[in-house]
């Protein structure tokens, strides 16, 4: 679930390559045709993951293409600790041993929000003082 953020990192399978002076790297989704149509004789994660296993007929539900060179992920991994650090402090948990635990006893549920419902709920429509400067 996080291919798209992790795509474009050094440590991220893909060749480099330059195109208007920038540096990309090509990006391949695990739902993505190019991905389904991996060698038969390798066990397929992408056609496993989609149970497609079988199908004569690969639908895509990814993309391939190319993304700008993003670094290593060192640099993301203090980001993706803290959001995760403080995604346990709003609940209540200390740890995500103790989301599983709560989780599963019940004392901590997920809900399924449509796009829709998350930008109602969202406050990234905000008219603030910095977009008035740049347009």
């Amino acid at each position: 679930m996080m291919g798209g953020m992790l795509a474009g990192t050094t440590e991220s399978p893909g060749e480099y390559f330059y195109r208007d002076g920038k540096r990309l790297k090509t990006y391949r989704g695990m739902g993505s045709i190019d991905a389904m149509q991996q060698t038969a004789t390798n066990a397929n994660a992408s056609t496993s993951r989609y149970f497609s296993e079988s199908d004569k007929v690969l639908v895509a539900q990814g993309v391939t293409g190319s993304v700008l060179d993003k670094g290593s992920i060192t640099k993301f991994i203090p980001y993706l600790y803290s959001g995760l650090q403080h995604s346990c402090q709003d609940i209540g948990v200390l740890s995500v041993e103790e989301l599983k635990q709560k989780t599963i006893e019940g004392f901590v549920r997920f809900e399924l929000r449509t796009p829709s419902a998350q930008l109602e709920g969202g406050v990234h429509n905000l008219f603030s003082y910095e977009k008035r400067l740049h347009n």
